[in-house]
């Protein structure tokens, strides 16, 4: 399955780094989000888009956005990466991996790490709305930030 542009965004509630739960739809109450799915903690490109989303807080705070981070990581790694790089906004664990299958975003084989989340980027408005969607088929690459903004200005 996969979630396209102008589809609703499927809900979920997923454990942050501190082991709340959070859920998609709460999370849109305040604004649109940025869901960022990632394949691992501790890895260099991962490292580099989650601490490029850091970075470009201020400009997500104008229109009033947010990131949520995902990999199948344990919440207990994404805390020690989280604060090791002062990430600013939750990391969610979908460990069971229910959320990358109701996303369409299931990377079967990564050098050996099966069923991970493929590096992927969904920008979801107020209404729950999907309104951009990049799926990267390669994780090496990073995903359009221009297009993130762009999408997020015409909210």
């Amino acid at each position: 399955m996969s979630v396209d542009v102008g589809a609703k965004a499927p809900d979920f509630t997923l454990p942050n780094q501190d082991r709340e739960s959070i859920t998609l739809s709460e999370q849109l109450k305040s604004g649109p989000v940025v869901l960022a799915f990632f394949p691992a903690a501790f890895s260099g490109v991962c490292q580099k888009e989650m601490c490029t989303f850091r970075d470009s807080a201020s400009a997500l705070n104008k229109v009033n956005a947010r990131v949520l981070g995902v990999s199948v990581d344990t919440f207990f790694a994404l805390k020690a990466w989280g604060d090791e790089n002062k990430l600013n906004f939750p990391l969610l664990s979908d460990f069971n991996k229910d959320v990358i299958v109701k996303y369409g975003v299931v990377n079967p084989d990564m050098i050996g790490l099966k069923n991970i989340a493929k590096r992927s980027v969904f920008v979801i408005d107020k209404g729950g709305v999907v309104r951009h969607r990049e799926v990267l088929d390669d994780a090496r690459n990073e995903p359009n930030y221009d297009k993130i903004t762009q999408t997020l200005a015409s909210l």
